[in-house]
């Protein structure tokens, strides 16, 4: 690492232009918000704008980029330590700025959504008059966290994760950067691998990371000099030979094992397999333990979670419904708070789906359905079924002798409902696990009434 420093490897790395930055691609075109933002000042735009985004996929990184780029006056909060009067402060100094100097200001305020309603009230004149251009960051839904007066007077752009070749090209700058390790670390293709999985598209995981690994094997290679000169006894030689990060140092240096985990091979594959049988299976030990080598291998949550719901439908069905209503409120939850916390919602979806009675029989009917459309099996919809609302109609015969249901006895009226080579054919068949065996027995009565039976 660079000498006589003591800053994080990641603030050391940070890009000093939007030229620099890698990654978010879709917000860094010619003539975007944040390029306008970065101009100068004659030619810049003064629209606020709120960066939404997960940790480390460069909200900080922008707003400094452009401050370094920008010669309009730069300040920077955080709602973690700043409060009412701090802001407060900061209008009146920025419209001193503008008045006395023709300075604008662009106030930078991280972590956005911790600030209460009141505080984020004492934004809005400084945002409404111009005084400031506002950036801010959050990594939480700003529809929920933000007030909506400050949503409506700003833009609001959306970060992604970043993707393998960006955290790629992070980590190789940082090797090779004289503000990073100037060349003096060398990573092995499978350590690079393992850091590029477990940063899960989070540039500060990567290369807090990567500083980790890059000190012990630093550390490794001095004191194996040592002992190599001791041993020869003669003065310890400098080497130009950097020093090597194998997945083992890098897993030893980040205290966490390293799994064996490809999002795009065979073991995405096989881990999502066992979570997905050991869910229908009904063991909900097996269920969290893939569940978590998912989630520790930076699986992308939102996967998980629409896994999860098809999981619902297809394997628990109607023996519990609920069931996808907890594994949608979950995928929403995960939506709304990210990771980690987002563990929390789907590990409770994966241990309800698994201790939950099972049924396939509504999926199965589908499939069932599904197979004979596509042979031609359907024949033309019967004619009191037919849309009668358009004129002309009626005189087709459509809807004639339709029965309304809410008219019959039972909520149930005694009609044809399939077409005519289908008649008497049965998708369903409900089965005798939890609620479908309520199902069943109602089922049973129905079809009764739809055969003319009383």
């Amino acid at each position: 690492m660079a000498r006589g420093t003591t800053a994080p490897l990641a603030v050391r790395m940070r890009p000093t232009s939007l030229d620099e930055v890698v990654g978010q691609r879709h917000l860094l075109g010619p003539g975007s918000p944040l390029r306008r933002l970065a101009a100068p000042s004659d030619g810049a735009s003064g629209q606020s704008v709120i960066l939404w985004g997960p940790p480390g996929t460069g909200k900080t990184t922008l707003a400094q980029s452009i401050a370094h780029t920008s010669d309009r006056r730069f300040v920077e909060l955080s709602a973690v330590s700043a409060g009412v009067k701090d802001v407060r402060q900061v209008m009146e100094d920025s419209l001193n700025q503008r008045d006395l100097f023709g300075q604008s200001t662009v106030l930078f305020l991280d972590e956005i959504h911790r600030f209460t309603k009141a505080q984020q009230d004492a934004l809005l004149p400084g945002v409404e008059q111009g005084w400031v251009t506002l950036i801010a960051a959050t990594t939480e839904n700003p529809s929920f966290s933000i007030i909506t007066p400050l949503l409506s007077r700003s833009l609001l752009l959306t970060l992604e994760p970043l993707e393998d070749a960006d955290i790629a090209e992070l980590v190789d700058r940082a090797i090779a950067d004289p503000r990073g390790f100037g060349s003096r670390i060398a990573l092995e293709t499978e350590a690079k691998a393992q850091l590029i999985r477990l940063s899960s598209g989070d540039a500060r995981r990567a290369l807090t990371a990567l500083e980790a690994a890059g000190a012990h094997a630093l550390e490794a290679a001095g004191a194996h000099a040592l002992e190599a000169a001791e041993q020869a006894e003669r003065p310890e030689e400098e080497t130009d030979a950097p020093a090597t990060v194998t997945a083992e140092a890098l897993a030893s240096a980040v205290d966490r094992a390293l799994l064996r985990y490809d999002r795009q091979g065979d073991e995405h594959y096989d881990v999502i397999s066992a979570f997905i049988k050991s869910v229908r299976g009904s063991d909900p030990d097996a269920s969290l333990h893939y569940l978590a080598r998912m989630i520790e291998a930076g699986e992308d949550p939102r996967f998980i979670a629409r896994r999860i719901i098809v999981l619902a439908s297809e394997d628990i069905g109607m023996a519990d419904p609920q069931g996808l209503v907890i594994a949608t409120a979950a995928a929403t939850a995960v939506q709304m708070i990210g990771m980690p916390e987002g563990r929390i919602p789907l590990a409770e979806a994966t241990v309800y789906l698994a201790t939950a009675p099972k049924s396939n029989r509504s999926y199965k009917g589908m499939d069932a359905a599904i197979a004979d459309v596509r042979a031609g099996d359907f024949g033309r919809v019967p004619t009191h079924l037919r849309d009668a609302h358009y004129p002309g109609a009626k005189r087709l015969g459509h809807g004639k002798d339709y029965r309304y249901a809410h008219d019959a006895p039972h909520g149930v009226a005694a009609q044809q409902y399939l077409p005519d080579p289908l008649v008497g054919r049965r998708y369903y068949e409900a089965g005798q696990h939890g609620f479908e065996r309520d199902v069943a027995a109602r089922l049973e009565r129905i079809r009764k009434i739809l055969g003319g039976e009383r």
